[in-house]
């Protein structure tokens, strides 16, 4: 299959040699569509880890995660559990490259892409996860094909770092109601952290 994924790679042991393989990756289909490579924002000594699913076009342009409405979204309602990108979070994506037209991640492009993801949060050592969206739910949790409503309002576990799957913020911007399932999560993940 044409952009099929060549074998997985051995990926340094430092966030910095780490970050600087993914700038550099041209392992996927992904590499020849996207402006910037988008490993992630935050602070690398974070208490915690946002995972979403993948850029998108204002992430390409700057290659930063969630830099959009749906970024600033996430910005404001992780404040009001007292937790900040600048200070005790770090954000980052399954994908580290724009699928074109904003599609969805394909499986190939999924398994190609994360290692990087396991690494950074094996270098991180987050003390909780918060996934958000299926994708990012479905491979945390290695439970694929099941909704999202079936991982939210529970505690999973990555490699014995607790784990929320909740909405992504774009999805509120789309479904307002939601925002208060949202919320719950984040009560649930700010009493996690509380007790860790």
């Amino acid at each position: 299959m044409a952009g099929a994924p060549v074998g997985l790679p051995v990926l340094p042991a430092s966030y910095g040699e780490l970050r600087e393989a993914a700038l550099v990756c041209t392992r996927c289909r992904l590499s020849g569509t996207r402006t910037h490579v988008v490993f992630s924002d935050g602070v690398p000594d974070a208490r915690l880890v946002v995972v979403g699913e993948a850029p998108g076009a204002n992430e390409d342009a700057t290659g930063l995660p969630f830099v959009g409405a749906a970024g600033k979204l996430l910005d404001l309602l992780l404040q009001t559990v007292g937790l900040a990108r600048e200070e005790s979070v770090y954000i980052c994506n399954v994908l580290k490259c724009r699928p074109p037209g904003n599609r969805n991640p394909l499986p190939d492009e999924i398994e190609t892409c994360s290692p990087f993801l396991e690494k950074q949060i094996e270098l991180i050592a987050p003390e909780a996860l918060l996934a958000v969206g299926s994708f990012s739910g479905q491979l945390l949790t290695g439970r694929q094909g099941v909704a999202l409503g079936q991982l939210r309002g529970q505690v999973h576990s990555y490699k014995g770092v607790p784990l929320i799957c909740t909405y992504h913020p774009a999805a509120l911007l789309r479904n307002p109601r939601w925002t208060r399932a949202f919320w719950d999560d984040l009560q649930t993940l700010r009493s996690i952290m509380d007790g860790a």
